[in-house]
């Protein structure tokens, strides 16, 4: 090693320090700092949500998230933990990443430093709700501005066909995400877990979105089918509750993470091939046992019963009594939105561990339920909700006047669908758009233009389809005109020639019971030569006869009670799920299914 002149002097450099006069702060708890010092911790406790992104991205781990109940003036709200982040000062290094990360902005560093206290345990604080007088300090250290962020605000944005492109088709017009596009979107994941709380069957979100990044599908689709069996199906018509809740949604100007568009990524990227399924998810060789169960309905809680008891070694023999599995997944979606061969991709995995589907069979006259539970050792009825439910209204009875859920069926069973000039439609749900969208794509194929009047209760704000369905039916040139609630189907001559309205001023009184008012002034009529209600969905449980009636139990509108464990109460081999216990939704009914496996297995295991 050698040395030049300069590294042997630099040393005696700091002796010209020696001259000069020391500076000292004799008062150092009255020093102001800096206006972007990182002092102690303060939070907004009504925009937090405690997501906890600021506990996960703390290395030191100086924050627990710890619970808030009953701590006055603060309301948790819909995809809120009710937890918020506490702060322990003998951990923390003040790096702040925890402000850089908080999905709300709730959360920054005051630029207080100066707290003298002889108890240590007083040094870890919930900040917002342990009372401190640097709260109303303004300086400090906030997440900086001008694009400063961990994760993008804004969406990827999904393709689809445009309006002109498919009014007139019912091929899918969502083309689905790429592998740099999902990539990128997986990137805005904060990986918080509020999405799986919310799920009703608390898919693994975080995880799969994780495999996203790492470009692993074959990881993906393994978290995916730990609580999801209908993945395909889920990718694309799920009511994507998690994304309400996705914490980088909830600071104003931000997207929730597309969830539902990833989910249908990673499985959209696994061929069909029941072989490679069974490879990859390790469902080549399952061991048998002599227990049988019959499952009535292949809606997606009675495939996702079967998948799992299948995977438990239980004999499944589904009952169903259309032509072909799916329920109303098949029979009341449209295929622009969820295309049959998906269904069918996921069906038939399931069918290849073993699962047989009976079709075309009625239970209630072809088999009685009585015959069921001699045959198997437990039945699992998820049956749906299959039957239009009518208003009732003068006129309504007329014979152009028809259900949304027989219409819809009808489209896929390729029955004759009467298509009329002018449409109009009663309701303001997913199913109403589902119909208002396909009237509108069979009067292109016939007349070559569209004339469609969509009206419900709610007003735009609160009606209950999900607000891309309104958009696209708009931009596909249907009408869609909330607020009005019908009062007569209009006849002229014996004919259906237009509906009724008055201005909804109001749809539930003061007790929470639905009683609708109105403002008989402001009434207008929708011309139509047709009308379609499409208000809700009724059970058919045709296929219970009176003497089993007699050993259950009915609670509010008609839906049959169950124990914590699913058994309907009175007959503890009947086992209820899907839609007529909750919902409607397709993820809450694989989640009934999935538990409903579960508690079938727990019976049938009992005293072994």
């Amino acid at each position: 090693m050698s040395f030049n002149l300069k590294d042997i002097l630099t040393p005696f450099t700091a002796w010209s320090r020696v001259v000069k006069e020391p500076v000292t702060i004799k008062d150092p708890f009255t020093r102001e700092a800096a206006p972007r010092y990182r002092g102690f911790h303060d939070n907004d406790v009504q925009l937090c949500i405690g997501c906890g992104s600021c506990e996960a991205i703390c290395e030191n781990q100086a924050i627990d998230l710890v619970p808030i109940e009953g701590v006055e003036g603060i309301e948790t709200k819909s995809g809120d933990s009710g937890l918020r982040p506490s702060i322990d000062y003998g951990r923390c290094c003040w790096c702040a990443l925890c402000v850089d990360i908080c999905t709300t902005d709730s959360l920054r560093l005051t630029n207080a430093y100066t707290w003298v206290d002889t108890d240590p345990d007083n040094f870890i604080f919930t900040p917002g709700v342990t009372p401190k007088d640097w709260y109303e300090k303004e300086e400090g250290w906030r997440k900086p501005g001008h694009g400063y962020e961990f994760y993008s605000h804004e969406r990827v944005h999904m393709e689809e066909l445009h309006a002109d492109e498919r009014k007139d088709s019912f091929i899918e017009f969502v083309k689905g995400y790429s592998a740099e596009q999902a990539k990128k979107e997986a990137d805005r994941c904060v990986a918080c877990g509020i999405c799986t709380a919310t799920c009703p069957a608390h898919m693994g979100i975080p995880e799969y979105i994780k495999a996203v990044r790492d470009d692993d599908m074959e990881h993906g689709m393994k978290i995916l089918y730990e609580t999801n069996p209908l993945p395909e199906i889920c990718g694309r018509i799920c009511t994507h509750k998690c994304e309400d809740v996705c914490s980088v949604g909830f600071k104003n100007g931000s997207d929730p993470l597309s969830i539902r568009w990833l989910k249908r990524y990673i499985a959209d990227q696994i061929p069909a091939d029941v072989d490679k399924y069974k490879d990859m998810l390790g469902t080549g060789e399952i061991a048998k046992n002599d227990k049988k169960v019959a499952i009535i309905g292949s809606g997606p809680a009675g495939l996702s019963a079967a998948h799992y008891l299948a995977l438990l070694g239980y004999n499944c023999t589904i009952f169903e009594k259309l032509p072909q599995a799916g329920g109303m997944m098949r029979y009341g979606i449209p295929s622009y939105r969820l295309p049959y061969d998906q269904i069918d991709k996921d069906v038939d995995y399931i069918l290849s561990l073993g699962v047989d589907i009976k079709y075309n069979v009625n239970v209630g006259t072809d088999i009685t339920l009585e015959q069921l539970s001699k045959d198997f050792d437990a039945v699992y009825a998820g049956t749906g909700l299959h039957l239009g439910r009518s208003t009732r209204i003068p006129g309504s009875e007329h014979e152009n006047v028809y259900q949304s859920v027989d219409l819809l069926r009808n489209i896929v069973t390729g029955a004759p669908v009467p298509v009329e000039k002018k449409v109009v439609v009663i309701g303001g749900g997913n199913v109403a758009m589902d119909i208002t969208r396909s009237m509108a794509r069979l009067q292109m194929e016939k007349f070559g233009e569209v004339n469609v009047i969509a009206t419900s209760l709610e007003d735009e704000e609160h009606m209950p389809a999900d607000r891309e369905e309104v958009v696209e039916a708009r931009e596909e040139g249907c009408t869609i005109i909330p607020g009005y609630g019908p009062q007569e189907v209009v006849i002229t001559d014996g004919k259906v020639t237009g509906l009724r309205v008055w201005k909804c001023l109001s749809i539930f009184d003061e007790t929470g019971a639905f009683n609708p008012k109105f403002d008989e002034a402001d009434e207008r009529i929708f011309e139509g030569d047709m009308v379609i209600e499409s208000i809700g969905q009724g059970m058919d449980l045709s296929y219970l006869s009176e003497e089993i009636k007699s050993k259950i139990e009915f609670g509010p509108r008609g839906r049959i009670l169950v124990n914590e464990d699913w058994q309907a109460k009175g007959l503890p081999w009947l086992f209820i799920g899907g839609d007529i216990i909750e919902g409607p939704d397709v993820i809450h009914g694989i989640a009934n299914g999935h538990r409903g496996a579960q508690s079938i297995d727990k019976f049938l295991n009992e005293g072994r």
